[in-house]
């Protein structure tokens, strides 16, 4: 279980990954050694899986954006996984239910260039067919 410490230290990350843990500290009102033994013990137990870069807006507002159906051969789904998580364009994959088994979240600099990643993704061994939508606009995100 986490603490109500824990909880707060895990949102002020996820506000800024990069927070030093003298300010961690100072907004938990906790030393820094209890500050970095909470970090250490929720990357430890699994909780903290590690940081990444989460784009501005301004640079995602010149990006194409698109939600990527993808029908798999079942039998190669495991590969066809591995090799989709090597296209860097990929920013999110998911296992759903229904028609198509994964939807992907693909970033392009271009409406060419996603031409050129769906054809990358469509030519996978393993990929059956896709079906893509561009996102023209979002609306909200939490």
């Amino acid at each position: 279980m986490l603490s109500d410490k824990d909880n707060q230290l895990i949102g002020y990350l996820r506000a800024n990954a990069r927070a030093t843990i003298s300010d961690l500290a100072r907004l938990l009102n906790l030393s820094r050694s209890t500050v970095q033994n909470r970090l250490s013990r929720l990357e430890q137990s699994g909780v903290i899986q590690g940081y990444s870069v989460e784009f501005g807006s301004e640079y995602l507002n010149q990006l194409v954006c698109s939600h990527v159906a993808i029908k798999v051969k079942q039998k190669l789904t495991a590969k066809t996984n591995k090799q989709l998580g090597q296209l860097s364009q990929i920013t999110e994959l998911y296992a759903i239910s229904g028609e198509f088994d994964l939807i992907a979240v693909v970033y392009a600099q271009s409406l060419e260039q996603l031409s050129k990643i769906l054809d990358d993704i469509g030519n996978l061994e393993g990929v059956e067919r896709t079906n893509s939508s561009v996102i023209l606009e979002t609306k909200f995100k939490r």
